[in-house]
């Protein structure tokens, strides 16, 4: 099957989990800035956790869905609308064929990500079909979505060739953590004084590449020559102007500003779904407390998992019985 881009919105790509173990050669992860709401959003429609799903920036695209289809959208509410009703985020949804899905203005928090059943269908750059913008490779042609484009999509059995219907059971989109709480990371090389005790704002200049925070400027403990030393997502850069920069998925491989810390894993999905303008705080955290977050976050997954699975194949044996031809009692 194939979905049409009516319009594209003014950054969607295709990203899955990103790639790894390739930074010694100069290239980075890319993947899914917000990899909660992409594991999610693949498991509500029936897909392994990882398959390759659209990140929509801001606001969305508008698609035709030229096949039936079985779509989830999760992260940021956008307003969605199928053929003009409303879809609701973090539940399954059934799209006819000849439908018009119509993604809006992210209206709380930076992105959403649009899982469908059976994954974009693009070729692997890499052993990803995540979108490399700044390499411009992976995903369709390395590049975000224009008007025009045609995304194939995987086969899947399980997408019903009829009305739409959304499912009547949903997923609580409240993550992993308060959003309101301090986003937790671990001392840098340079660590910076006040960079815990200051609150920042994201800037407008933000992208995949990274955050940029505007507030009271910062000077690095350490003042000795700088050398080019290896970064990755989460690593929190300290450039001359003293307003730190948060690395995310499509950040270099090395850089040479001090590091002043580095987020912690569970946390990064928070960080994506900041907007220009949206304040932040930082608290400092030990290995062992990282690494627990990191558990706790991996076993409400693992739950997650658990109670879609049953729903869908509650759903799945339930269609079943209604497909099957009934069996009159008067017959001789």
């Amino acid at each position: 099957m194939s979905v049409e881009v009516l319009a594209a919105g003014p950054l969607t790509t295709v990203q899955d989990a990103g790639r790894r173990g390739l930074r010694h050669l100069g290239i980075g992860r890319s993947g899914a800035l917000d990899h909660w709401a992409l594991r999610v959003g693949n498991l509500l429609v029936g897909n392994r956790e990882d398959a390759p799903a659209l990140e929509i920036t801001l606001h969305g695209p508008t698609l035709r869905f030229h096949a039936p289809a079985r779509i989830a959208l999760c992260g940021a509410d956008t307003g969605a609308r199928l053929d003009g009703a409303r879809v609701p985020g973090w539940r399954p949804c059934d799209v006819p064929a000849g439908s018009t899905l119509r993604i809006g203005a992210c209206r709380d928090g930076a992105r959403a990500l649009l899982a469908l059943a059976g994954g974009i269908d693009v070729p692997a750059a890499l052993g990803s079909a995540s979108t490399d913008l700044r390499g411009g490779f992976g995903g369709l042609d390395g590049r975000a979505l224009r008007r025009g484009d045609r995304l194939a999509v995987g086969r899947c059995d399980a997408v019903a060739n009829g009305s739409a219907a959304v499912a009547p059971w949903w997923i609580d989109p409240q993550a992993d953590a308060d959003p309101r709480a301090a986003i937790r990371l671990l001392p840098g090389a340079d660590a910076a004084d006040g960079l815990c005790a200051a609150r920042w704002r994201v800037a407008a200049a933000s992208n995949r590449q990274g955050l940029r925070l505007e507030g009271a400027a910062l000077a690095p403990d350490a003042q000795h020559a700088r050398i080019s030393q290896p970064v990755l997502p989460g690593t929190v850069q300290l450039p001359p102007d003293g307003r730190p920069i948060v690395l995310l998925a499509d950040a270099q491989t090395h850089g040479g500003y001090p590091v002043v810390g580095h987020v912690a894993t569970a946390e990064l999905s928070r960080l994506a779904r900041l907007r220009p303008g949206d304040a932040l705080r930082f608290a400092w955290c030990s290995v062992d407390e990282a690494r627990a977050l990191a558990c706790v976050q991996r076993q409400r997954l693992a739950r997650i998992a658990m109670a879609i699975e049953a729903r869908l194949r509650a759903d799945r044996a339930s269609r079943r019985v209604q497909a099957a031809p009934s069996v009159s009692r008067d017959r001789p």
